[in-house]
């Protein structure tokens, strides 16, 4: 973060940080003060309490959904389908106490709620299968049903990062772990696919702008 960046802003960063790796219930407000390099009263008086802090943060992580939708304009739509599969993993990856810890802060997520952040990435990945099938890249020698391919494609990049983190013990992603990932979602979406709409996809793939975890952390 630059020198100006306030003290909340410095105070969430380094929470997101430290809940991250070690886990919200094992991580104390003192310590988070220590990384900023503050006292425990000066970050009190921002946040009184560890869980408004988490809320906070988790309303970042919403604010960085909200803006990048806002600022969505649709392209070809292979290029579209990784660019929501990066954004997603590496959102997901940079708050994963978020959904690793929610029940130790008390929060829930009501998907039923329409301004849900996870309602509105599973509705977004459901158009572009929708866009997909609208553009003939479908095969038409078997049947898609797109509500469960979508729930099938959302529910593997949904824990992927979970896997990575619990499995394979990350403490950072690489590019070649987002490209893992998308190559798990590609097991389940391209058989559905023609020779040619695959041949986009897998092009898309690799045409794609390297990135880390902290492009998106950093807005």
């Amino acid at each position: 973060m630059s020198a100006g960046t306030s003290t909340p802003d410095r105070i969430a960063d380094a929470g997101r940080r430290l809940f991250n790796a070690r886990g919200y219930a094992a991580t104390s407000l003192n310590e988070i003060a220590a990384e900023v390099g503050i006292s425990q009263g000066n970050l009190t008086y921002h946040f009184p309490t560890k869980r408004d802090l988490a809320l906070r943060i988790e309303a970042d992580a919403r604010k960085l959904a909200r803006v990048r939708r806002e600022r969505l304009r649709p392209g070809n739509i292979a290029d579209d389908y990784v660019e929501h599969l990066l954004f997603a993993m590496n959102l997901t990856w940079n708050h994963r106490f978020l959904f690793r810890d929610r029940t130790q802060f008390g929060a829930s997520i009501d998907v039923r709620n329409p301004e849900s952040e996870l309602t509105a990435d599973f509705d977004e990945l459901h158009g572009l299968l929708r866009r997909i099938d609208a553009a003939g890249m479908f095969r038409r020698d078997t049947v898609t049903d797109l509500a469960i391919l979508t729930r099938a494609i959302w529910i593997v990049g949904r824990y992927w990062m979970d896997y990575l983190s619990e499995f394979e013990g990350r403490s950072e992603i690489t590019w070649r772990d987002q490209e893992r990932g998308i190559e798990h979602h590609y097991a389940v979406l391209l058989p559905c696919l023609t020779a040619d709409a695959k041949r986009e996809f897998r092009a898309a793939l690799a045409r794609a702008p390297r990135q880390s975890n902290g492009d998106v952390a950093a807005g």
